[in-house]
């Protein structure tokens, strides 16, 4: 029994190698501003880009226990547990919290988001190859042009190793609560999008063979990204 049990153990382990979540900002601890995802435990993803889920994956309503401090201009750090194992793209989101509220009370709903960053792969042979695949920290930079304030910042991994039909892209998603300072404020984000809202299953950036495109270049899903 002892030994079925361990081989059973092993094979769930082995199923649930592949997933993934992005549970902390560097220097941060899991969950601490970072919203506990509903996969947590399970590392699986969203699959449905029209339920609530796509916005921020969140286990429970309500925010994380700290907002994390950045300076805008400066780089904000992801960790990825264990790593990105799939190929897909990356991409990532930010949404300026309303007056009245905090990053903790703002729960991301309307057309708020941003994109401030996406990879791009290279294509050899009919294939892509992106370069966040199999990374376990990501940076990105916050724009120098953002108006002080609190923001939340969502980051996507949409994985696309079984996206040939729609529904078949995987979403791995996290937000994390900051307070951004010493912005100028000098260029107001456009191109904003809700989540769900923003995109469709069968978008060409999600509903893609990525091992036989043809030499196309590939389509992200969702708006351009904003510069300031």
């Amino acid at each position: 029994m002892k030994a079925i049990a361990a081989f059973a153990l092993l094979a769930v382990s082995a199923q649930a190698a592949p997933h993934y979540t992005f549970p902390h900002l560097s220097g941060t601890s899991d969950w601490s501003s970072v919203r506990q995802t509903a996969n947590f435990q399970s590392n699986g993803p969203v699959t449905d880009v029209n339920s609530d889920a796509i916005r921020c994956y969140q286990n429970a309503a309500g925010g994380a226990k700290d907002t994390t401090q950045v300076k805008a201009g400066g780089q904000i750090t992801w960790t990825a547990a264990p790593n990105i194992y799939h190929p897909g793209a990356l991409s990532a989101y930010m949404a300026k919290v309303p007056s009245g509220q905090t990053a903790a009370s703002f729960d991301g709903s309307g057309k708020v988001w941003f994109k401030v960053y996406q990879d791009m792969p290279t294509t050899s042979g009919g294939q892509y190859t992106w370069p966040s695949n199999g990374k376990s920290e990501i940076s990105f930079t916050v724009p120098q042009c953002l108006a002080e304030g609190d923001y939340l910042f969502r980051i996507e991994h949409v994985a696309l190793h079984s996206a040939s039909a729609a529904g078949g892209a995987q979403f791995y998603i996290s937000c994390a609560q900051i307070h951004v300072s010493g912005g100028s404020g000098s260029a107001q984000p456009s191109n904003l999008v809700s989540f769900p809202g923003a995109y469709k299953a069968t978008d060409p950036g999600l509903m893609i063979n990525i091992y036989n495109n043809g030499g196309k270049a590939y389509q992200p899903a969702g708006p351009s990204v904003f510069t300031c």
